[in-house]
């Protein structure tokens, strides 16, 4: 019986659905359901509204700028505003079918379909919506409301949403187990620590937003790259000459002005191409071992749906350390930049130390020859500038799936600030990240206190933070 678990369970405590699925009787899933029903507690309905986002047809309407429209790939970011969301129109989101799925300050937005259990908290007023692969759990007590995020992304929560999850090839978490999940009732006192903590975190957040929003107008006003991404004249004139012959592409769209007035900016500075023989990195390719390799347990493989430009997401899927030879030569080192060229292209992210995941053929590995000249967190921010945005656009427009070919990467023209500015921009690019992890830490803090509150107390759960954050 070495390594098999046995839980045997009577009839009368079957769940109302009556599920008999061995996997719901894990003994992990037992004794954390027993810890808390020995406290006082009430169903997660008694706290909250339940329902989900839009369930009609809008692809259509998505823009890059407008109202934005949450969807599963955005949640799993603690607070909501800090992901980057498609967008709807105005119009679009005032439609009468819409209104159901607006979101109001201080509703938790649980993903119940594809990354299921990924928990963020609405922490603005700002008009916004989310999709139906999105429930949208309503406070009835908006005192509840930090609370209840940091329990939901909790073990104890996530074991509740990983128990209660069905289905085999399309797995979700349905609206109506919403009132078969439990919360612990928690003293007042430890309600508003831990609204006190996410609130402090969420002012942690917001300085990081205000540094880098610093570093990128520093960024701008020295290129000088005013409204060049927003350039939307119709109508360009090229000789075959300074086309096709040139370019092999005829696509209108690769000649659209905006492209021929950035290039324009950009010859007034010293500029030199991001890869290639005399390039500032060096490119180094990953893998994509096909999904018929990926685990539940072992290497953690991090794919371009798991990376922005302020970090990676917590994947859920992994590799086995035999999939190739010398996995560990594949490991982004520190300072490594990961660079997307598939999907959601060019998204840049640099690592802040030695790392012990491998990434996705999808995501290429940029490691700057040149410390002494292109310092990787300038670089870093460049590449999420419209200066790379819009290139990136300019070569992959046109196709259904947006590919980048990485020729084309190599030849990405990138502007060489002297380095006394390259220093200050890269200050504040770490100032920020910095905040963004004394972020991170504290919603980390208070997810331990809610863990430790329902196994030892809130007493202890108090005192424990108090020598963690004051």
């Amino acid at each position: 019986m070495d390594g098999i678990e046995c839980s045997i369970i009577s009839k009368s405590e079957l769940e109302r659905t009556l599920r008999i699925d061995s996997e719901f009787y894990q003994n992990r899933y037992l004794i954390a359901d027993q810890k808390m029903r020995s406290l006082d507690y009430e169903s997660l309905v008694r706290y909250v509204d339940v329902s989900d986002g839009n369930h009609a047809g809008i692809s259509d309407k998505f823009t890059d700028e407008g109202v934005p429209y949450y969807r599963g790939q955005d949640s799993g970011t603690f607070f909501i505003e800090n992901s980057n969301p498609i967008c709807i129109d105005k119009d679009s989101f005032n439609m009468p079918i819409m209104r159901r799925s607006h979101l109001k300050k201080n509703d938790v937005l649980l993903s119940i379909v594809g990354t299921i259990g990924a928990v963020s908290l609405v922490y603005s007023n700002k008009d916004a919506t989310c999709s139906c692969k999105l429930a949208i759990l309503r406070p009835k007590n908006t005192d509840n409301a930090e609370l209840l995020a940091v329990f939901l992304n909790s073990k104890y929560g996530q074991m509740q949403i990983a128990r209660y999850t069905r289905g085999a090839v399309q797995k979700g978490l349905i609206l109506e187990d919403m009132d078969q999940l439990i919360m612990p009732e928690f003293r007042e006192d430890f309600r508003n620590t831990i609204r006190s903590i996410v609130m402090r975190a969420f002012e942690q957040d917001a300085s990081a937003n205000v540094s880098i929003s610093d570093a990128q107008t520093m960024l701008s006003d020295c290129l000088n790259m005013g409204d060049i991404g927003l350039l939307n004249m119709p109508i360009a004139v090229k000789k075959l000459s300074e086309s096709l012959l040139k370019s092999g592409r005829l696509d209108a769209e690769y000649y659209q002005p905006k492209y021929d007035a950035l290039f324009e900016a950009l010859s007034c500075f010293n500029c030199k191409p991001l890869g290639g023989g005399k390039g500032i990195v060096r490119i180094k390719k990953s893998i994509e071992p096909g999904s018929e390799a990926y685990l539940e347990e072992g290497i953690p493989f991090v794919r371009v749906s798991d990376v922005n430009k302020y970090g990676i997401a917590k994947t859920e899927v992994f590799i086995d350390h035999n999939t190739v030879q010398n996995i560990e030569s594949l490991y982004p080192k520190k300072d490594t930049i990961l660079f997307s060229k598939d999907g959601s292209v060019g998204i840049a992210y640099k690592v802040e130390n030695d790392s012990k995941f491998v990434t996705s053929g999808a995501l290429l590995h940029l490691i700057v020859r040149n410390t002494k000249e292109v310092l990787p967190d300038y670089l870093t921010l460049v590449l999420n500038s419209p200066v790379v945005q819009l290139q990136a656009e300019r070569d992959s427009n046109g196709a259904i799936i947006q590919h980048w070919k990485p020729s084309e990467i190599e030849q990405v023209v990138i502007p060489v600030l002297d380095m006394p500015t390259q220093e200050i921009i890269a200050a504040k690019v770490q100032e920020s990240f910095a905040l963004r992890r004394k972020s991170k830490e504290l919603l980390e803090y208070a997810k331990q206190a809610v863990e430790m509150a329902i196994e030892l107390g809130e007493d202890t759960a108090l005192t424990w933070l108090s020598d963690k954050v004051g």
